[in-house]
């Protein structure tokens, strides 16, 4: 028996029925001369032209399958490269109806790419070329597949790769809509990322602002595998951060942050890149918080974004120093220390950092910033345009309340950093900050303790911030020189410490000015300009918001208590008071002022200083405090009160019959004897025990009974002071113990006869005020009548 040989796959499979392919085509198919495959291709390609012409199409994948199945796949050789030409034979037949038949056509030859042998892998390359060739555009949607097969062998096995000439041709192509040239271009990015050898990450600023144009594309597959692109770069990023281009990147995901319809990847990598590269992206300051502010104003439903925009906000915050409050010549010697430290960070840097969790149009409408300077600008920070942002925002009626926090949390840091470059802005701000005391965009109950007890208030934590920044402009030292600020008097650009002491012995006649005042005391620190600027705007605002008045009065006074000196606050607003035309809005302030001093907790000093009046700095205040207390004349009875001065508090009740007693004047009388009965007055009280030494305390609280009609303020008093002891029972062996009176040398100093004469005028004032004003109302009736 002769043995055929084993490479006559035709001898070996006899049996089978290769038709419609001929017995010819089939040994030419398996023949190993490329000549004798070529004409047997040549044959398959005018027999499928015949089944095309009858439209016969289950002819057309019989030989396909035929090809595929016994050549292509076969296990020699000569039968693959026979099926591989025979595949392409085919499509070159079928021409635009190829498109029909990609699947089929484009599988086995694939198959053929992971074969060992090199000229085999060749074959399967020609063959593929072809029958895309043919196809054209049908072939796009086998993409994938496609790419796979050819770049990652092509590329991968290859060191002749010329990516400087690639890069540009993938920068202008990854600009394309097409979502299959999206496609396709994600694809070769991510097989290049994937080469070792292959160094992408330094043309990255080339591709980058196309890559996230492509994650808005409208396809989730498209926009998950540029995710997986985008992911890929950002952890070579995180591994050799001292490698990467910073500065060439941050405008392009500034860009895209403010862009973007969901900025959670670009979020995450804003994040990234201002950990990594520190003070790098300080010039850039301004279009990362447009950016970065409205995001932190998300709801539940884009937390992760809210995150990383939280953390982006957080950490370039913490990138401003103080020596970004040098001039640019100062600068110029810290900025050898400035680039080290501008230098990007390690990931080992970042392990102590701020931990949070890590989402495309026109490019027009949008926030785009270049640095001041490129040979320095890794160490120049964009204070005017960070300015200009966050009061942009401020003023945005629509800004939600997140992002007014923050806002204003930027701006106390850059006036604690960054004082004297702040003041250059002061002016333009102030306006702002001021209308912001009136915000209503919070929502959530906040509670204030007031003397009735809780009240509920809108939410307080702008208000709260928004206070913050105005004490520490009404405070800073930076605020002292002239050049920072103006002011529109000469008033405005006083220091205002509270009026420091006059010389032993002088009558107590008005208030100094600080201008003529010696320096303050430590417990009573300096304000510059502004803080007066500040207190006239704030009681302006008081006057023209009444609703503010109200609800927030209280609050903001208490507030800036805490937040400034209490005797300062004090002393200002009244003098301001002294002058005020209104004086109905004088008394009403007065009146909160008053309710505040005597109540608040956060005034426990201010009432201890006033209660004695030990020094001549105290009287002083007190003599301040009076003349604008005289607009109230329960209050000013109450001042006299709290500061023991019983005999003149007997002598303004004397002269409360020539008053005309309201309503709402009794009403007052009223609460200042359920005052009397607090924890403040318990001083007062326990002095009744010393009758022979307080008997005009006794006949000012008898003086206010006598004043009350018959109520329950009327029966609580009448039952106190019943209580005062017979003066003989209490008498014992003579008390050495000195009077109040003699325990207070400085309250010598006070001229209360010219203190009593201002109340007069001023309750003239208000008596004439309110006759005009009856008589307006009169002639307003009988106009109406008429």
């Amino acid at each position: 028996m002769v043995v055929k040989p084993a490479f006559y796959p035709l001898t070996m499979n006899a049996e089978k029925d290769f038709a419609p392919l001929t017995p010819n085509i089939v040994r030419a198919l398996n023949d190993k001369l490329y000549e004798k495959r070529k004409v047997a291709a040549l044959e398959i390609e005018k027999l499928v032209r015949e089944f095309v012409a009858q439209n016969n199409s289950n002819q057309i994948r019989h030989v396909i399958q035929i090809l595929a199945s016994e050549f292509a796949l076969s296990q020699h050789p000569h039968s693959r490269k026979g099926g591989l030409i025979g595949l392409a034979a085919c499509s070159i037949a079928l021409g635009k109806d190829s498109g029909l038949y990609l699947k089929e056509l484009i599988d086995p030859v694939l198959a053929c790419f992971n074969d060992s042998d090199s000229r085999l892998r060749y074959y399967a390359c020609e063959a593929l070329y072809n029958i895309v060739k043919v196809a054209r555009g049908a072939v796009l949607p086998h993409f994938n597949v496609l790419f796979d097969g050819l770049s990652k062998d092509i590329v991968t096995e290859s060191n002749k790769f010329d990516l400087v000439a690639f890069v540009p041709l993938l920068r202008e192509r990854i600009y394309s809509n097409n979502q299959y040239a999206r496609q396709f271009i994600i694809s070769w990015i991510l097989v290049l990322e994937s080469v070792p050898d292959i160094n992408l990450l330094d043309y990255l600023p080339e591709i980058l602002d196309g890559l996230f144009q492509i994650l808005g594309d409208s396809s989730k597959e498209i926009r998950k595998t540029c995710e997986v692109v985008l992911g890929e770069f950002l952890k070579e990023i995180k591994k050799a951060p001292s490698n990467v281009k910073f500065a060439e990147m941050a405008n392009i995901l500034v860009i895209h942050c403010q862009v973007s319809d969901d900025s959670k990847m670009t979020m995450t990598w804003m994040r990234e890149f201002i950990q990594l590269a520190g003070r790098v992206v300080l010039p850039y300051s301004s279009g990362i918080l447009t950016a970065v502010l409205p995001c932190l104003s998300y709801d539940d439903r884009k937390k992760s974004t809210k995150e990383a925009a939280s953390a982006c906000n957080h950490s370039l915050m913490k990138l401003v120093t103080p020596e970004d409050d040098e001039d640019d010549e100062e600068s110029q010697v810290s900025d050898t220390l400035a680039r080290e430290d501008s230098q990007p960070k390690t990931q080992e840097d970042l392990d102590n950092s701020l931990n949070a969790s890590q989402d495309s149009g026109g490019l027009s409408n949008i926030s785009f910033f270049t640095p001041a300077s490129s040979d320095r600008a890794q160490v120049i920070l964009d204070l005017d345009g960070i300015v200009q942002v966050l009061g942009r925002h401020l003023n945005d009626s629509s800004t939600g309340m997140m992002t007014r926090i923050a806002v204003l949390k930027w701006l106390y840091h850059l006036y604690i950093k960054t004082p004297r470059k702040m003041f250059r802005h002061t002016d333009s701000l102030f306006p702002t900050l001021l209308k912001t005391l009136s915000d209503e965009s919070d929502e959530s109950p906040f509670w204030c303790k007031c003397p009735a007890g809780f009240t509920s208030l809108p939410s307080c934590q702008v208000i709260l911030k928004d206070l913050e920044v105005l004490a520490e402009i009404a405070s800073s030292p930076a605020g002292q020189s002239d050049t920072t600020g103006s002011c529109d008097n000469t008033s405005c650009r006083l220091e205002l410490p509270v009026s420091a002491s006059t010389k032993a012995g002088q009558p107590c006649v008005s208030s100094k000015s600080a201008a003529d005042s010696t320096p303050s005391t430590p417990s009573t620190p300096s304000m510059n300009s502004y803080f007066h600027k500040f207190m006239i705007n704030l009681l302006r605002r008081f006057s023209l918001e009444r609703k503010l008045l109200d609800m927030r009065g209280a609050f903001i006074i208490r507030q800036l208590c805490l937040l400034l000196h209490a005797e300062n606050i004090f002393h200002s607003m009244a003098e301001i008071l002294l002058k005020e035309e209104d004086l109905k809005f004088a008394s009403t302030m007065v009146q909160t002022l008053n309710t505040i001093l005597l109540t608040s907790a956060e005034l426990f000093q201010l009432r201890n200083q006033l209660k004695d009046l030990r020094t001549q700095e105290s009287c002083d205040l007190f003599c301040c405090l009076y003349r604008s207390w005289c607009h109230n004349p329960v209050a000013t009875v109450s001042l006299c009160f709290l500061t023991q001065n019983y005999h003149h508090a007997y002598d303004l009740i004397q002269k409360f019959g020539d008053l005309e007693v309201t309503v709402d004047f009794l009403i007052e009388v009223d609460k200042l004897v359920q005052l009397i009965e607090s924890p403040i007055f318990t001083y007062l009280r326990l002095q009744l025990l010393d009758v022979e030494n307080n008997p005009y305390l006794i006949k000012a609280l008898y003086g206010l009974l006598m004043l009350l009609p018959q109520s329950q303020a009327f029966t609580l008093l009448s039952h106190r002071l019943r209580c005062v002891p017979n003066p003989e029972l209490m008498r014992t062996v003579p008390d050495l113990k000195a009077s109040p009176s003699s325990r207070c040398p400085a309250s010598s100093s006070v001229d209360y006869g010219e203190l009593l004469q201002h109340f007069d005028r001023v309750q003239r004032k208000h008596l004439e005020v309110r006759h005009q004003r009856a008589s307006r109302a009169d002639c307003s009736d009988r106009k109406m009548v008429l």
